[in-house]
């Protein structure tokens, strides 16, 4: 919220352009800008000094970062720095987005996301494809209906992550599965039988142990995220859902909604991992699954990246 704040100094009153800011742990900072224009609205005072407010958001997010999350070689302070520079830039973004803006950059980012995502699992359909079944909700002529279905489940799942409906939770997490499942498997809820990655030796966990695994994993979340920067708990979860391999299908996709979950709940902009990244993406997850992390964790913060550059920032210059 921005507001004019007046101040009494030597006994001279002087205006303030005012932005209230509440960070993560719900405490809130004040930026403030002198100002001389007294003719001018808050409306055009904002779009005056916005450079001079997104500078100063950026610092504050920066310092709460670095003096709230652990740092590693990966996720070290020049690293968060960066981070919280697009997280800002993207929220600046979105407050000045018409609804219908709104709508327009996350249908572009909603397909984009399924093409690549179903994509890796095999889902021949192209991109054009892709946005044929979704907006014009017609069927491609010659295609197999699952890949038709995939593709309109998970337009259904991603209006429900930008709606905030879901949490990281077992409830949530099965009812996400299932929604991404409709038409195509009734074997919903956690697996019955031993299921394998194919190519892979790495051990999945067993039938019996789904639940205990899902628990912990829920539990772990809510323990870390506020001392462990979200990306990196984004990608973590992710590793660790994927050695679980919870469901009898659909664990990647299920596993890459949950991770931007994770990064749109905690205000920061969501990724897309490319078909054409796949090789690398499955040995860091091989590599994760074996006990070394950080390639896993370096792959996401390079999508964060990425995926910011290519459907988001192009839109701050326009707002400044």
């Amino acid at each position: 919220m921005t507001y004019i704040k007046k101040k009494l100094i030597n006994g001279r009153t002087y205006p303030y352009l005012t932005k209230s800011i509440r960070l993560p742990d719900g405490k809130v900072r004040s930026i403030q800008k002198l100002i001389r224009d007294k003719d001018l609205s808050i409306e055009e005072l904002e779009k005056k000094y916005l450079d001079y407010f997104i500078e100063k958001e950026r610092g504050l997010y920066m310092d709460y970062a670095l003096k709230t999350y652990e740092t590693n070689p990966i996720f070290n302070k020049t690293q968060i720095g960066k981070i919280e520079e697009i997280k800002v830039d993207y929220l600046y973004t979105l407050k000045n987005f018409s609804r219908e803006q709104f709508r327009d950059v996350f249908d572009r980012f909603t397909a984009n996301f399924t093409y690549e995502s179903n994509a890796i699992e095999g889902n021949s359909l192209t991109l054009k494809d892709v946005a044929i079944v979704m907006f014009d909700n017609r069927v491609i002529e010659g295609k197999d209906l699952r890949e038709i279905y995939e593709t309109r489940n998970s337009r259904k799942v991603m209006d429900f992550v930008l709606r905030n409906r879901f949490k990281i939770r077992e409830r949530d997490i099965i009812k996400l599965h299932e929604m991404l499942m409709k038409d195509i498997d009734t074997r919903t809820g956690y697996k019955k039988f031993p299921n394998y990655i194919i190519g892979s030796d790495v051990e999945l966990t067993p039938p019996e142990k789904v639940k205990e695994e899902m628990d912990g994993l829920i539990e772990w979340y809510h323990e870390v995220i506020s001392r462990i920067h979200p990306l990196q708990v984004s990608a973590l979860f992710h590793g660790r859902f994927e050695r679980i391999h919870p469901f009898e299908d659909g664990n990647g996709r299920v596993g890459r909604f949950l991770s931007n979950i994770i990064l749109l709940k905690n205000k920061y902009p969501p990724i897309i991992i490319r078909k054409t990244q796949r090789d690398s993406y499955i040995k860091c997850l091989e590599d994760f699954h074996r006990g070394y992390t950080p390639n896993l964790e370096r792959f996401f913060l390079d999508k964060y990246k990425k995926t910011y550059r290519k459907f988001f920032s192009m839109y701050l210059r326009y707002i400044r």
